[in-house]
């Protein structure tokens, strides 16, 4: 696993973004989660959301951790306790979404799917709670506010939101991390573990590697203060 290093910032808020202001809530970020649902309940005790508060997770909830099952029930749950909350799709959950479908099974199996399988086993069957599925299916591609980009992966560079692939907006690495062009909004996004949150002119990076044995994060984008666990 490659690592990129980030540098940690802090900034003063500055005007905040249409919706939150007309619900003088928050606008926050969750990292990628994989399966961690200890980390998960701990951090957000620290956060404290409330039903003010818009909440973006940015995908892979399942894969490679201890709990991708106990993760999806407590999102769900989640969801119903805070509406306002927005779910992405990560390309893990692509993965799994396509193994249940039956395509690409051994590319599933090789990114750490086994973990998330077994703990849907019955006997010989693989049976997944429809609520689950539901909930899968229903992840958004992005999601976009009036200041911010929300996304797992990145997007491409030179190509307007609306044009953008679906495959590159769960994918992509190189091609957006390295790229300093600006979309007109500042892209949050996970995907890519690094050491600790990145903060830079176009860009926040989210997933600060729970499941390498490293900490969960959470960021308010306005002002670029963060949660750990």
């Amino acid at each position: 696993m490659e690592w990129y290093n980030g540098s940690m910032k802090i900034f003063k808020k500055s005007q905040a973004d249409t919706q939150s202001n007309e619900t003088q809530g928050r606008l926050l970020a969750v990292g990628d989660i994989h399966g961690c649902r200890e980390q998960l309940e701990k951090l957000m005790s620290k956060v404290q959301p409330t039903a003010e508060d818009r909440i973006v997770f940015l995908g892979d909830y399942v894969d490679r951790g201890p709990d991708s099952r106990g993760v999806l029930d407590y999102l769900i749950a989640f969801g119903r306790r805070f509406p306002r909350s927005v779910f992405l799709k990560g390309n893990h959950e692509e993965m799994f979404l396509d193994f249940i479908a039956g395509r690409n099974q051994l590319i599933y199996y090789s990114n750490g799917g086994e973990s998330t399988l077994e703990q849907y086993r019955e006997g010989s069957k693989l049976r997944i709670p429809r609520a689950h599925l539901d909930f899968l299916e229903n992840l958004e591609t992005f999601y976009e506010t009036d200041r911010f980009i929300f996304v797992h992966a990145g997007l491409r560079p030179g190509i307007p939101l609306g044009e953008q692939h679906p495959r590159d907006m769960l994918w992509i690495r190189d091609d957006f991390l390295f790229t300093a062009y600006n979309w007109g909004k500042k892209v949050v996004f996970g995907h890519t573990p690094r050491s600790d949150v990145l903060f830079s002119r176009n860009k926040i990076g989210l997933d600060t590697g729970a499941v390498y044995g490293r900490i969960l994060s959470c960021c308010d984008v306005e002002n670029e203060t963060c949660w750990q666990a």
